[in-house]
């Protein structure tokens, strides 16, 4: 599920290219009443079919993009205060991993901090996977939109990263990010100075702060979040860097070992089931892609062999990654 408000300025995006907004909205089932209530919550489905039809109709590669173009704190609904109340980046980020079910709760970020970089991790996870290229750049232009409204308007990343193809015209990217934009990327996200994570923010209030927190916490379902869903997401951030191990995901989501296990086991799954159901989402994005080799496939879905991918690859879908690249995209396998 998702709040409505993840369609803030569709409308006049929508209207801007030449589209009939309503009839957009009720081809995936939503209507124009829901979008003056911010909170309503709805499934995210339609939310990303809408966004890739309203691209599709109008002919514009940058739909998603516009939309994040006007994002503003307020947006983030009843954790905005808090939000603009953290005192770093870095803790802006935590409370919006800690209450992401209270948003977006198909939203998985992650920050991978190296020496002098940082990446802000973010996907979109759906099930069954769909296409979702609008609805990735509009989560990356928020985010970017976040870090901007912390850290000051002439604040710039090094880079932003996308996995898919570079969009024939590029305005629209260039005049929001104002950076190296990488398609064809390993990873959806932000790749940032470390130093900003922690660096002051002029906005920060700790009283209010904690006025902010103690409200959002008095909230229906603000400690709700299902563990299933929540080690989901983390596999889909961790597995390419090779980190989607039990351990590092219990921690990830503030578990021990042990209490992870039990929750999945309530749920009647345990932890190999879910690596193996999320490999098998990955696998054919990554296999359909050109640019990736074999190998670079076996090391993104967490394998130290190319042989143990093959191997699996093999039991999943009957025959090996190259005959399936070769019956399906007409490409010797690699």
């Amino acid at each position: 599920m998702v709040r409505i408000a993840a369609l803030t300025n569709y409308l006049e995006v929508a209207r801007h290219l030449g589209l009939n907004p309503q009839q957009q909205l009720s081809q995936v089932g939503l209507s124009l009443s829901m979008l003056e209530h911010p909170e309503q919550r709805v499934p995210i489905t339609p939310v990303v079919s809408l966004l890739e039809e309203s691209s599709r109709a109008s002919g514009c590669e940058t739909f998603g993009l516009r939309m994040a173009e006007s994002r503003q704190l307020a947006d983030f609904g009843v954790i905005s205060l808090l939000i603009t109340h953290q005192a770093t980046l870095r803790e802006a980020i935590d409370t919006i991993v800690q209450y992401r079910h209270m948003i977006n709760e198909s939203l998985a970020l992650f920050v991978d901090q190296e020496g002098k970089m940082a990446i802000l991790r973010e996907e979109i996870i759906t099930v069954p996977p769909m296409p979702m290229r609008q609805s990735i750049e509009l989560a990356i232009g928020t985010l970017y939109r976040l870090c901007a409204a912390l850290l000051g308007p002439h604040w710039r990343p090094m880079s932003v990263n996308l996995t898919h193809d570079a969009p024939a015209d590029m305005q629209v990217h260039k005049r929001l990010f104002g950076c190296k934009i990488e398609f064809g990327s390993e990873f959806n996200g932000i790749v940032i100075p470390a130093a900003d994570l922690d660096a002051a923010n002029p906005m920060a209030d700790p009283a209010m702060a904690r006025h902010a927190r103690s409200f959002v916490d008095s909230l229906p379902g603000a400690t709700e979040g299902s563990t299933l869903n929540e080690v989901r997401k983390a596999i889909y951030l961790l597995l390419p860097m090779g980190r989607a191990t039990i351990e590092q995901i219990a921690q990830s989501l503030g578990l021990n070992v042990r209490t992870l296990q039990r929750r999945l086991e309530e749920n009647g799954v345990t932890f190999s089931d879910l690596i193996n159901e999320v490999r098998r989402e990955l696998v054919l994005r990554y296999m359909e892609n050109p640019r990736y080799s074999l190998s670079r496939i076996a090391d993104l879905l967490g394998y130290a062999m190319p042989s143990s991918f093959t191997r699996w690859f093999t039991m999943q879908y009957g025959m090996s990654p190259a005959a399936w690249r070769r019956e399906h995209m007409g490409r010797e396998g690699d």
